[in-house]
């Protein structure tokens, strides 16, 4: 399969950086949001927890989307591959889950919350699923935030890196 030159790979490149900062600026953004933003009444709830559901489904998500899609083909149609590097495999591992996690549970979640906010205005702080939801959400949407900062880690510091042909064991004298 023919592969991307040089200029082909770095706008894949940029592509592939600016959806991790989307995703990762968003889950960050929406993490700290759900610890220290405090409604006053029920309206102000709804609409917080409104525009957090928002950022999520249609700024969070399409930056996800992103990432996944240019390591798609940065996986196909460049020399990284699938599997070459053990930090590839982690970080495709960190990338589908996210997606699949936050899919399921993290976004029904948040929508959930705005949802019970909308009907039963600051009351809704009293409401069990409305609780359940919250903190669900606040423990395992800072895992994922987590996860997909080291995934960020990982791909600038390369670790696991395969072993080249002419790399050395280092000499070791014993005495």
């Amino acid at each position: 399969m023919k592969k991307l030159g040089n200029k082909g790979q770095k706008w894949l490149k940029i592509l592939h950086v600016y959806f991790a900062c989307v995703w990762v600026g968003c889950a960050t953004a929406l993490m700290v949001m759900q610890f220290f933003i405090k409604a006053k009444n029920g309206g102000e709830l709804y609409g917080i927890l409104y525009t957090l559901d928002f950022v999520d489904l249609f700024i969070l998500v399409p930056g996800a989307i992103g990432v996944f899609l240019t390591a798609l083909v940065f996986s196909i149609w460049t020399n990284w591959g699938w599997f070459k590097h053990h930090w590839i495999t982690v970080k495709w591992i960190i990338c589908v889950y996210g997606m699949i996690f936050g899919t399921f549970w993290l976004g029904p979640w948040l929508s959930g919350m705005a949802d019970i906010a909308e009907e039963q205005g600051l009351q809704a702080l009293s409401n069990l699923d409305y609780l359940s939801h919250r903190h669900h959400s606040m423990i395992f949407g800072t895992f994922q935030v987590l996860t997909i900062i080291f995934a960020v880690i990982i791909s600038v510091r390369k670790p696991w890196k395969r072993k080249t042909k002419t790399e050395k064991k280092p000499f070791n004298k014993m005495k």
